[in-house]
């Protein structure tokens, strides 16, 4: 008899205590038998489903008003979120997601929807990967597994100046937690620019015990020629000035190589995978699209990183000068950091706003 957490095609089969829930606008408590019971009277779409009565999708969506928070979920535990499923309207980069465990004030996952998602750019691309799949026509999917011994609360922040609509779901079962289990986080953070002579810093300031999980990052070329020279460095436990983990490349850390030129094209091959991906490159039009850019994953999924102290993430923004010496880049440069670690988390840096979040 299982927990229920943890679940794969290989335990599938094993019996489990654990209970099922789901929240959505139909049933936003997501307790049990109350789904569907909206009067078509109260119902968001109640012209819609006009004549057909309670319990016929009288009360599918939200629609968050300009500058409103929401409380999408507020689950008591112990338990675990096992699926999200959301599809937003646009900009994505103005809808703030945040989740909070155990009654902690400050949040532990604090990001823009599309980049959480993958989709940082505001533009739809098709991710295929293990835990975030976004599908036609904006389907976001998270299957990172998030467990919490008391308490969980999602929210969504609209930071656009219209009222937008939004549906979702969230799956999630209520179980018994392992001790010495971990809580789910992610952050974002922008350069832009990076400095010259400077790196973009993913994350900093983690504390307490955990393991790095993944990176998602949307990078923006303000240059020529290639821009994916900078190596990927991970600071563990203590390290100074020199870090354990020291990539070779931008592109061998998203698990490509060679500039991700595809040699039948010989143009930027996309790809998306189960760990790693480059699902997402924009062209310059000739026109207002002046810049290219690329979406990149890397999930750390079968090679977590694990500290037991400290973290601290960076990458180079480096390419090449025409003498064949390397360019220190000055790019725009957004990142998603996920992780699990013990709580108390160290609060995050102010999030920016909606001006320096815009992609510009």
């Amino acid at each position: 008899m299982t927990n229920g957490l943890g679940n794969n095609l290989g335990n599938l089969h094993q019996l489990s205590r654990a209970k099922t829930r789901s929240i959505c606008a139909e049933n936003p408590t997501g307790g049990k038998g109350m789904g569907a019971m909206c009067e078509e009277a109260d119902g968001i779409a109640s012209r819609a489903a006009k004549g057909l009565g309670r319990g016929w999708k009288v009360n599918p969506y939200l629609i968050i008003q300009a500058g409103e928070t929401v409380t999408l979920a507020d689950i008591e535990g112990p338990g675990a979120i096992q699926h999200i499923w959301m599809t937003p309207e646009t900009p994505w980069r103005t809808q703030i997601l945040r989740i909070y465990w155990d009654g902690q004030e400050t949040p532990s996952v604090e990001c823009p929807l599309g980049d959480f998602f993958a989709c940082g750019w505001g533009e739809y691309a098709h991710v295929s990967s293990l835990p975030v799949c976004v599908n036609p026509g904006s389907a976001f999917n998270c299957f990172w597994e998030m467990p919490f011994k008391k308490h969980c609360r999602i929210t969504l922040e609209n930071r656009n100046s219209e009222k937008t609509l939004f549906f979702y779901q969230i799956d999630y079962c209520l179980t018994d937690v392992p001790e010495d289990t971990a809580y789910f986080h992610a952050q974002f953070r922008r350069s832009n620019p990076v400095p010259y002579g400077s790196v973009h810093t993913l994350l900093d300031g983690v504390t307490g015990q955990g393991q790095y999980v993944g990176t998602y990052m949307c990078w923006g070329s303000n240059n020529n020629g290639w821009w994916g020279e900078g190596e990927i460095k991970f600071y563990i436990d203590g390290d100074g000035e020199f870090p354990t983990i020291c990539g070779t490349g931008t592109e061998d850390y998203f698990l490509g190589s060679y500039g991700f030129i595809d040699p039948k094209t010989q143009r930027y091959g996309t790809y998306t995978t189960p760990y790693a991906g480059m699902p997402q490159v924009i062209e310059p039009d000739g026109v207002y699209k002046s810049q290219q850019r690329f979406g990149l994953y890397r999930w750390h999924i079968q090679d977590p990183i694990r500290f037991e102290k400290d973290l601290r993430v960076t990458i180079q923004a480096l390419g090449w000068r025409a003498d064949h010496r390397y360019l220190m880049l000055q790019d725009d440069i957004s990142s998603v950091s996920f992780w699990y670690q013990t709580l108390p988390a160290a609060p995050f840096p102010t999030l920016p706003d909606a001006d320096a979040l815009e992609i510009i």
